[in-house]
C-alpha cells in the first residue's frame, strides 16, 4: 500500500515535471490550479508551489509545512477541514527545488493508510493473543488428557508391583496411541501372568507330589528305628535318614503354605488381632530357646495396636523372625521386640547379629535365596519369603535397617478402617505352636 501511495505521486510528478519543461513556472501554476479545481476538496492528492521565500502562489495547502524530511520525502500532519470540525491527518510528499528558487511540493494524505496499518497491527496482535490463548488453553487440555492417562498407567503398574496381577490397564475407547500402548501393555501382562502361574502351578504340583511319598518313606524309617536291632550304625543312620526327611517334609509344607498364602485361600480366617499380646505369646514361647544362647528377649510396647488379620499365618510370620534373630544373634545379647502405631500398627524386631547387605535387602525375600552362597549352614531360605507373603496378603510394609552390629526388621500394617465380619474360625485365639521356617 505503501509502495502503491509513492507510485501515484510519482505519477503526478512526472505529469507536473512535463509541463514544468515546455511552459516553466507560468504552465507549472495554471496545472497546478487546474487540478486542485478538479479534484474534491478532500482529495487525496496535495500540491503547493512556493516563491524562494516558501509563500504559496498554487496549492491546496496554505502554507509550505513543517515535518519529518528523509532525503526528498517529507512526513506532515494536515489540517483537514470538515463540515463542522477539522481534523488532522498525516500526509507523505516529495520535494523539488526549481530554477530561479521556486518550490514544489507534491504529495498525498495517508490517514487511510496510517489506519490500515494501525488495523493491521492491531488484528495481527489480537490474532497473536488469540493464538496464544488457544495455545495455551489446547495445550492445558492436551496435556492434562496425557497425564490423565498416565496417572492410569502408573496407578495399575503400582497396583501390579504391589502383588495384584490381575489389574490391567483401563482403555479409553478413542483407539488411539495410548490405547495401541495400554493393549500391548495388557497382553504382554497377560503372558506374564500366564508364566508366573505356570511356575507357581508347577511348584505347587511337585510339592503335593513329593509331599505323600516323602511321608511314606519317613513313616517306613520310623518303623524300622523302632524295631529292635543291635546294629549300631544301621539304627544311627536310620535316624539321621528321618532327620532328612523331615527336613524334606519341612521344605514342602513351606512352599505350600507360601503358596496358600500368596492365593489368598479363604481357608484363613480374619481376626482382630491384638499385637501387644501377640508380642507377648511369642516372647513367652521363644523364652526358653533364647535362654539355651544366654539370649534376653525384651518386649516394648506404646499401646494397643489392633490389626485384622489370621492370627495363625502371622504369627507363623513373626516366628520366623524370632528364629532368624535367635539363631544369628551372638550370645549373651539382646533381642528387642516392640509393637505400636507409629503412625499405622506396626511389628519391630532387633538383633544384634551380622545383619543383611543393603545390596541384598530385596533378594532375601526370595524363596530358597541365601546370604551363605556355599549353602553349608541350617536353613532352606524359605522364612522371609513366608514374611513376604504374609505382608503382601494384608497390604503390609517390610523394611530391614542394618545397625552395625545388628539387624531390625519392622512391618508395617495399614489402618483398618473397616471390621470385616467374625467367621467361626475367628473365635480361636490360642497361639500355635508352628515350627519356624528357616
Amino acid at each position: 500500500m505503501t509502495t502503491q501511495s509513492d507510485a501515484a505521486i510519482e505519477t503526478e510528478i512526472q505529469a507536473l515535471a512535463e509541463r514544468y519543461e515546455r511552459a516553466g513556472i507560468p504552465g507549472l501554476r495554471r496545472l497546478i490550479v487546474e487540478r486542485v479545481r478538479r479534484q474534491q476538496p478532500t482529495g487525496g492528492t496535495i500540491y503547493l508551489l512556493s516563491d524562494p521565500a516558501y509563500q504559496p502562489i498554487a496549492g491546496n495547502i496554505s502554507r509550505w509545512p513543517d515535518g519529518k524530511k528523509d532525503s526528498h520525502w517529507l512526513t506532515f500532519d494536515l489540517e483537514v477541514k470538515g463540515s463542522t470540525s477539522s481534523t488532522v491527518h498525516t500526509a507523505r510528499a516529495r520535494v523539488f527545488l526549481l530554477r530561479s528558487g521556486f518550490h514544489l511540493l507534491v504529495g498525498r494524505d495517508i490517514e487511510t493508510l496510517k489506519l490500515a496499518k494501525a488495523r493491521i497491527i492491531r488484528s495481527l496482535a489480537w490474532a497473536l493473543v488469540l493464538t496464544l490463548i488457544l495455545g495455551v488453553v489446547g495445550g492445558l487440555i492436551i496435556s492434562r488428557r496425557m497425564l490423565n492417562r498416565l496417572d492410569q498407567m502408573n496407578q495399575t503398574s503400582q497396583q501390579i508391583m504391589d502383588g495384584d496381577f490381575a489389574q490391567r490397564i483401563p482403555l479409553s475407547g478413542h483407539d488411539d496411541e495410548f490405547d495401541q500402548l495400554a493393549r500391548n501393555l495388557n497382553r504382554m501382562l497377560d503372558q506374564i501372568q500366564m508364566l508366573l502361574e505356570d511356575v507357581r502351578r508347577v511348584s505347587d504340583n511337585i510339592a503335593h507330589d513329593m509331599k505323600t511319598p516323602l511321608a511314606r518313606l519317613r513313616g517306613r524309617l520310623e518303623t524300622l528305628a523302632s524295631s529292635d536291632t543291635n546294629d549300631k550304625f544301621a539304627s544311627d543312620e536310620l535316624n539321621q535318614a528321618l532327620k532328612e526327611s523331615d527336613q524334606l517334609l519341612t521344605i514342602f509344607n513351606a512352599v505350600l503354605r507360601i503358596a496358600r498364602i500368596e492365593s489368598g485361600s479363604p481357608n484363613h480366617p480374619t481376626q482382630r488381632v491384638d499385637l501387644m499380646a501377640l508380642m507377648n505369646d511369642l516372647a513367652e514361647l521363644y523364652e526358653p530357646l533364647a535362654a539355651q544362647k544366654s539370649l534376653d528377649i525384651t518386649t516394648y510396647s506404646t499401646q494397643h495396636a489392633v490389626i485384622y488379620v489370621d492370627r495363625d499365618i502371622v504369627f507363623q510370620a513373626f516366628s520366623n523372625l524370632m528364629d532368624n534373630a535367635i539363631k544369628y544373634s551372638p550370645r549373651h545379647t539382646c533381642i528387642e521386640v516392640s509393637v505400636g502405631t507409629d503412625p499405622t500398627p506396626y511389628f519391630q524386631i532387633s538383633d544384634k547379629g551380622p545383619g543383611i547387605p543393603e545390596t541384598e535387602h530385596e533378594q532375601v525375600f526370595q524363596r530358597f535365596y541365601r546370604l551363605d552362597q556355599s549353602r553349608s549352614t541350617s536353613g532352606n531360605g524359605l522364612g522371609l519369603s513366608l514374611v513376604r507373603a504374609v505382608a503382601n496378603r494384608y497390604g503390609a510394609n517390610i523394611s530391614l535397617t542394618n545397625h552395625q552390629p545388628g539387624l531390625t526388621v519392622r512391618i508395617d500394617f495399614p489402618v483398618a478402617t473397616d471390621r470385616p465380619p467374625r467367621t467361626q474360625a475367628a473365635a480361636h485365639t490360642q497361639t500355635p505352636e508352628l515350627p519356624a521356617i528357616e
